[in-house]
């Protein structure tokens, strides 16, 4: 289960990627610095590698956070000077190489600014091998699934969506490299991936590697899809080509489901709730698989975790990465309490059953990384529900307050009946709902599943309005009836 965290001055998260610019000269490499002093010093690692075809992939490494990684975002060189944005965290640093390239020299910037220098602590490492030094393949051993259907479904962004992955795993010997991804309808061309688009859509299954592109023997990557249907049209088939340095390979048409997602109520009353880690490419639910049964899983797919901003925060918020943890709470920032989520009410989303609960976790202290005791399947959940919607349908809502839960497994509830209270229980810091729609209530082996909601306001971005049978995306900041 992904966790809304609020360290005081880093957010952890997977490794990730840098889109250069023009390539810097000897930017590549280990820097190491160390932001602010006293007792509030954090020590921190810069990565940086050079890819096969000229783009730069790395990551920020915090110390003395348990060697947190966290993506890079876009990297600007002009000259000797150098900004990096790490956008899953707000943060940025603009700085300046020195005439070796052995010392770089700047600011940072996450809700203040304070200066910062990284020295580098290793040789630059040399380039990847070009484009040109792959072999021509005159075919492509590679395995290629799709496991879960096709399911199209209205965003509130006013577009219409497919989520999906394909896992592609190598069966040879040698390295590939995967230069581009294209997706292709009966009509013809509906996206197409490459650079840092697919880097950062790529994924390797039980290796940790900056630039999943370069698949290895024997090596799965899991490609996550976030398809845009242009006009809202849904094509009756989908074929993939995949372009690999030496050979290209086309896949079968897919069929595209035509049966409209479950049309559900909201899980929440009021406004200013903030969709983060919703649907999307970058969420973390996006890359949270398990492996049950033989098979690989994505149970939060389309996960949600709802968290509430204080009314008058960010007017003009267009996503998650332009608010800081404050933005959440008024007063001690260790208290639930202190939180506008916590304690709100907790509505059914349709007239449902009660198919599983749990009660009596306690809660954690906001900003601790608060692992589950148990070693129980639904121990990172902490205080539950499970509602069977009908129609191979249920939803989970985790992180609830204990002692709250106002109904159990064999209730029926109506639309709109407060079930339960926010909280902040299981593997969460912060006070906050966990939302997702699945087709199974086992909590290893279901598949997310897309579903809509009714009816809600939309806050933030250039779509922002009244919104009907939609469904709210990555960040996106919405109002829900009445509040």
């Amino acid at each position: 289960m992904c966790k809304v965290r609020f360290l005081p001055l880093l957010a952890l998260a997977c490794a990730g990627l840098v889109n250069a610019g023009p390539p810097a000269a000897n930017l590549a490499g280990d820097w190491t610095g160390t932001l602010g002093t006293g007792a509030e010093k954090l020590r921190l690692k810069l990565h940086i590698t050079e890819t096969f075809d000229g783009l730069f992939v790395g990551r920020l490494i915090s110390i003395d956070q348990g060697n947190g990684e966290i993506p890079l975002g876009r990297v600007l060189v002009e000259g000797r000077s150098v900004a990096v944005e790490v956008p899953v965290i707000g943060a940025s640093f603009k700085g300046e190489l020195s005439p070796n390239a052995s010392i770089l020299t700047g600011k940072w910037t996450q809700d203040e600014t304070q200066p910062l220098t990284f020295r580098r602590s290793g040789l630059a490492p040399a380039a990847a091998a070009k484009e040109a030094d792959a072999p021509s393949l005159s075919d492509v051993p590679v395995d290629v699934e799709l496991p879960a259907p096709l399911i199209p479904f209205h965003g509130a962004d006013g577009q219409g969506h497919l989520i999906y992955e394909l896992h592609i795993s190598n069966i040879s010997r040698n390295e590939l490299r995967l230069k581009r991804m294209e997706v292709v309808g009966e009509r013809g061309p509906v996206a197409s991936f490459e650079g840092r688009e697919l880097l950062e859509m790529l994924t390797l299954v039980g290796i940790d590697r900056d630039d999943p592109r370069r698949l290895g023997p024997g090596l799965r990557a899991i490609a996550l899809l976030n398809v845009t249907l242009a006009d809202g049209a849904v094509p009756a088939s989908l074929r993939h080509r995949l372009i690999f340095a030496g050979a290209t390979l086309d896949l079968a048409p897919v069929a595209v489901r035509t049966a409209k997602p479950i049309v559900i109520g909201p899980p929440l009353a009021g406004s200013d709730w903030l969709a983060m880690n919703g649907p999307g490419s970058r969420s973390d639910h996006r890359r949270a698989l398990l492996a049950a049964g033989g098979h690989v899983v994505f149970p939060q797919r389309f996960a949600t975790d709802w968290v509430q901003l204080k009314k008058t925060e960010h007017p003009g918020l267009e996503t998650a990465l332009q608010f800081d943890s404050r933005s959440m709470f008024s007063g001690d920032s260790k208290s639930n309490k202190s939180y506008k989520a916590y304690g709100a009410e907790v509505l059914a989303v349709a007239d449902a059953t009660v198919a599983r609960s749990k009660d009596g976790i306690p809660e954690n202290t906001p900003g601790e990384d608060s692992s589950a005791d148990s070693t129980a399947d639904d121990a990172e959940l902490g205080n539950y529900l499970i509602l069977d919607l009908g129609g191979g349908n249920y939803c989970l809502y985790a992180h609830l307050q204990p002692g709250t839960l106002r109904v159990k497994v064999g209730d029926r509830v109506k639309r709109g009946q407060s079930i339960g209270l926010l909280g902040n229980s299981g593997s969460s810091t912060g006070p906050h709902l966990h939302f997702q729609v699945m087709n199974g209530t086992s909590l290893l082996d279901p598949e997310g599943v897309p579903y809509l909601i009714d009816s809600f306001e939309l806050l933030s971005g250039p779509s922002a309005g009244r919104k009907t049978d939609a469904l709210p995306m990555e960040n996106m900041l919405v109002k829900f009836g009445p509040g």
